[in-house]
């Protein structure tokens, strides 16, 4: 049964990483919020609002620690900032993003100021500096068990 499930749960993330590699929004907003409702209690993020953010950071981060080949950093120093999750993959393609807390349920907004505090402080920058041709600026504004997830696209 153990055997199972972690086949189960290695294809389920590995979707997730093709998602984000692809910049399907919509297919990373459903694998992440499926991921939140099978795993947390809506208890876990009863905290002050200063600190949801980054428990749902580092959910994301365990997440992506399943992908090997990719060069996963947390709150790099990048641009003018430092970016919440920072990758670089396999293919050269850079994935940046930028997880908020959607108060009460403002999901559009939070992710809004997401991809504006990223374009802002420049957190591409660097990525572009690197040579990535392509790169991917996530927004996904997490509330409770749910996420909504926008993505822009610079380059191929």
């Amino acid at each position: 049964m153990f055997k199972k499930n972690v086949a189960q749960d290695g294809k389920n993330l590995n979707a997730f990483c093709e998602a984000l590699q692809k910049g399907d929004a919509n297919a990373v907003q459903q694998r992440f919020s499926a991921y939140l409702n099978k795993t947390i209690s809506i208890r876990d993020t009863f905290v002050k609002k200063s600190a949801k953010e980054n428990f749902y950071h580092g959910i994301m981060l365990g997440i992506l620690g399943y992908k090997s080949g990719w060069y996963v950093r947390s709150n790099k120093e990048t641009g003018n900032g430092y970016s919440d999750i920072f990758i670089k993959d396999e293919e050269n393609t850079g994935i940046i993003l930028e997880i908020k807390y959607a108060e009460n349920g403002k999901y559009e907004s939070a992710c809004k100021n997401a991809l504006h505090q990223i374009n802002v402080c420049g957190y591409a920058d660097r990525l572009k500096s690197e040579g990535c041709s392509k790169i991917l600026k996530y927004g996904i504004a997490c509330f409770k068990k749910q996420c909504q997830v926008v993505v822009e696209i610079d380059g191929d």
